[in-house]
């Protein structure tokens, strides 16, 4: 009995002898330096989500002119913004795939890096130039036949620029460094685009509509300007299949090797479904579309809400004044973001990615209730103090889901032998835009829902206003909640990461040798 008990002893002291190297294994891990990433091009990166969330924060920001402006149903306003997304959604995967695919002396990246921010910029100017005196329909298929063309050019853009930084760096911990300096960029476009709305309503112009046309001037160009540095500055970790790769593709589509062009062609439309079905499958994958998904289009969803909170419950209508101190609370909690990415980053190296991203999601949470508080009539300044609590909510998200999903794609190259970022990163935002269009399409109905009509300007009724409220801070905790605990369950951590990556590169090197 004392022999059994002594070796039981033993057992638990390796245990705990073993999990204490394994702690202090993560928390002495250190970044090779030929893993590393310079700041110049982890900020030429970044501008990359500059323009991601220029485009995005613009085209939904701006949208309010076409109720405020000119009096457009705030359903069709609705399906201006889900309806374009829809099409986005259902392209993204692929470009993806093409990307993956895709053979040049340039990369597989960079050209449709160039391409698309050209597109997408001069798309964007052109689309708001709306044209005077025209009927409710004329200026709704106007924008939306103009925003899918839109779209279509911010795909060829966005796609392969996500795709692109997951595959920068194989290091754990300089994946997170890289995607908190490009979320930090990315960040710079919400510390001005709060004052989107004032800027359309200077003095200086005749109406919310002419502000609206200079502003997409003068964003289409910084779009085009800054959105093709990526494409000229970075290089790519994978621009070829590697030749195990290549044996891969060819044992798994030996018609592509050698059939004919409309073989190959039917061959490759197969393989893609096969791709995307297959990319559904990865339960780690899952739980970051499921998350993000929550949180980011909880908060989209009421985005546009919370400027009607602002303007008539606080301000009573006055939309100027609101427009400012909307504006003042999207900068200060744009600043504050900066902050907290750096936070985020530093945390996940102490404590790990799941735990760090429930800290986040918690502050942020904290924040949303605040709202009830501090939005007060009485004292409109206190209308500041929740912004810094909820900007967790998105610069934690999109630090840490970038990089855990670099380190799905990892896992999926072990499972499959490609490197398929470009169908990871697609499908991701596909599921991102999909749950954005919707959200979208339901911020005008819920708008709608709570009794709103802009005619009454100041004069909303009680019972508007309080339904305002509580789907101004009820939809994101809600959605923050559950996407707390989709991450819950993540499996990849720190330790596993390293020990894929410990095989691929054994694995790659192994096939190189025998090429």
């Amino acid at each position: 009995m004392s022999g059994k008990s002594t070796e039981e002893s033993s057992s638990v002291s390796m245990s705990r002898s073993m999990k204490s190297n394994d702690l202090a294994a993560t928390k002495h891990h250190v970044t090779a330096p030929e893993d590393r990433i310079s700041l110049a091009h982890k900020i030429i990166y970044g501008l990359g989500a500059f323009v991601n969330n220029l485009l995005a924060a613009a085209i939904g920001g701006m949208a309010i002119i076409f109720n405020l402006g000119l009096g457009m149903n705030p359903a069709l306003v609705g399906l201006l913004g889900s309806l374009p997304r829809l099409m986005d959604a259902l392209t993204d995967p692929l470009m993806g795939y093409i990307s993956d695919k895709t053979k040049s002396r340039w990369g597989r990246r960079r050209p449709y890096i160039f391409i698309g921010a050209i597109i997408s910029g001069v798309v964007f100017a052109l689309i708001w130039q709306l044209p005077r005196g025209m009927s409710e329909n004329y200026y709704f298929w106007f924008f939306l036949i103009g925003s899918l063309v839109f779209y279509l050019g911010y795909t060829i853009f966005a796609t392969p620029w996500v795709a692109l930084g997951y595959e920068l760096t194989p290091d754990y911990h300089e994946r997170t460094r890289l995607m908190g300096v490009q979320n930090a960029m990315g960040q710079m476009a919400y510390v001005v685009s709060p004052w989107f709305l004032a800027i359309m309503q200077a003095s200086m112009f005749t109406d919310m509509v002419e502000g609206a046309a200079f502003l997409a001037i003068a964003i289409g160009g910084l779009v085009i300007a800054v959105g093709v540095l990526p494409a000229i500055f970075l290089r790519e970790r994978f621009s070829h299949p590697s030749p195990l790769q290549e044996q891969t593709m060819i044992q798994q589509n030996p018609v592509v090797a050698k059939g004919s062009a409309w073989q190959s062609i039917l061959e490759s439309i197969r393989e893609f479904f096969k791709g995307f079905v297959t990319t559904l499958k990865v339960k780690p994958f899952l739980l970051l579309c499921l998350a993000t998904f929550l949180v980011f289009n909880g908060f989209i969803l009421i985005a546009g809400l919370g400027f009607y909170v602002i303007a008539y419950y606080i301000f009573g209508g006055d939309l100027e004044l609101a427009a400012k101190y909307a504006g003042w609370a999207g900068t200060i909690g744009a600043v504050s973001t900066f902050i907290i990415i750096a936070l985020v980053t530093w945390l996940s190296t102490k404590i790990g990615k799941r735990k760090t991203f429930f800290f986040a999601m918690g502050m942020s949470i904290f924040g949303y209730l605040l709202k009830w508080v501090c939005y007060n009539p009485e004292y409109p300044m206190l209308l500041l103090i929740p912004g810094p609590f909820i900007s967790f909510g998105l610069g934690g998200l999109f630090t840490l889901m970038g990089s855990m999903m670099a380190d799905v794609c990892d896992l999926d190259e072990l499972n499959t032998h490609e490197r398929r970022e470009g169908m990871f990163g697609s499908i991701y935002w596909w599921v991102v835009k999909l749950g954005m269009a919707v959200a979208l399409a339901l911020s005008g109905i819920l708008l709608n829902a709570t009794g709103f009509d802009v005619a009454l300007k100041g004069d909303q009724t009680e019972q508007t206003l309080f339904l305002l409220r509580i789907a101004d801070i009820g939809v994101p905790v809600i959605a923050t909640a559950i996407a707390i605990w989709a991450i819950v369950v993540f499996p990849i951590t720190e330790e596993k990461a390293n020990d894929v990556r410990q095989k691929l590169e054994a694995r790659r090197g192994k096939a190189s040798a025998e090429t």
